[in-house]
């Protein structure tokens, strides 16, 4: 019977937190013992990857007690001892532990990082295998990465146990190359001249699998384009591009990382300047004036200035532009003109 993956199954260990609990740090691993119930001690083990052990000791008879463990063990006192280590393991999971998406290390991490790139959280469509999470572009809810857990044997026989998957979308010649080696394999359940499965159990380093999610992650992108106006009366943007190519705007509700954002300078200009970047969003700021509130911001990176003549509002209006009084999408017909 494996209590400690019952009760630690999709958590993530805090080693702060352990250290905090009474947990003792030797040979990269985490100890901790506790004595319950007068003649029992448990002894709880943390390996430096999250994974828990525990055994049971009989202090009166000086041995290991094992009978807690054994399945067709149901007898009051051996449940009594089994419900009491149980508590231990608990407390320990409420106080050093997160709640996780996945149940394996890896897999968590590479969650983790997709959401903080994309702000795409997984979503677990399917009630018998709600272990199995997509992750889609929430633009357009086209999934770009699928995660799986399966018996490790359905893809590679010398495995065994349940392990997680991740399935991405890559350029078929790709798909060829990398499935000599080892770590990827033959799409598992999808179209396997354009889909790869990678396996989450460490063989492949988190930074390689990032960098075919993100590659998987473009054939999902569509990016917009936005015309924001800017006050110069309020903000000195040209000063400020002088000094950096890079800083922080004004969000708009529904834009997007990758999306363009042409900023119309108003009077004496009144023209479009500068054409820049999203390179982040949702950023926390507090901000409140009489002419302004903001309570998060988005990241822009300037990648061309035009001269005043280029865009005035006379040319913008021939292509739909009638005003310009807060950000919207540049007509299509405007920025094939602009490009």
């Amino acid at each position: 019977m494996d209590i400690e993956k019952e009760i630690f199954e999709r958590t993530c260990v805090d080693f702060q937190k352990l250290k905090s609990y009474g947990f003792m740090e030797e040979n990269n691993q985490y100890y901790y013992s506790k004595v319950f119930l007068n003649d029992f001690k448990a002894q709880i083990t943390i390996s430096k990857d999250g994974s828990v052990t525990g055994t049971i000791y009989d202090l009166g008879a000086d041995c290991e007690y094992v009978p807690f463990r054994v399945q067709g063990q149901v007898g009051e006192f051996v449940s009594k001892v089994r419900e009491e280590y149980k508590k231990i393991l608990i407390d320990i999971r409420n106080r050093c532990f997160e709640n996780t998406y996945f149940v394996d290390n890896q897999t968590n991490r590479i969650a983790n990082s997709i959401i903080k790139m994309y702000h795409d959280a997984p979503v677990f469509p399917w009630d018998s295998s709600p272990l199995n999470g997509v992750f889609k572009n929430k633009n357009n809810e086209k999934w770009y990465a699928l995660i799986v857990r399966i018996e490790a044997e359905k893809i590679d026989s010398r495995k065994k146990g349940l392990i997680d998957i991740i399935n991405i979308k890559l350029n078929p010649e790709m798909i060829v190359e990398l499935q000599n080696r080892d770590g990827f394999y033959k799409a598992y359940h999808m179209n396997k001249k354009n889909w790869l499965t990678i396996i989450l159990d460490n063989t492949l380093k988190d930074e390689e699998i990032l960098e075919y999610v993100k590659e998987s992650h473009k054939f999902t992108e569509t990016s917009s384009s936005w015309l924001i106006p800017a006050n110069p009366k309020f903000y000195d943007i040209i000063d400020a591009f002088s000094k950096t190519d890079t800083m922080l705007w004004k969000q708009p509700g529904n834009i997007h990382v990758d999306d363009l954002v042409y900023l119309y300078m108003g009077s004496p200009y009144s023209a479009i300047l500068y054409k820049c970047k999203v390179t982040e969003i949702d950023i926390p700021y507090q901000y409140q004036d009489e002419n302004l509130s903001m309570k998060k911001v988005m990241k822009i990176k300037m990648i061309k200035q035009y001269q005043e003549d280029e865009y005035p509002f006379s040319k913008l209006k021939a292509y739909g532009v009638r005003a310009i009084r807060g950000p919207r999408h540049v007509p299509e017909v405007l920025e094939k003109i602009i490009n």
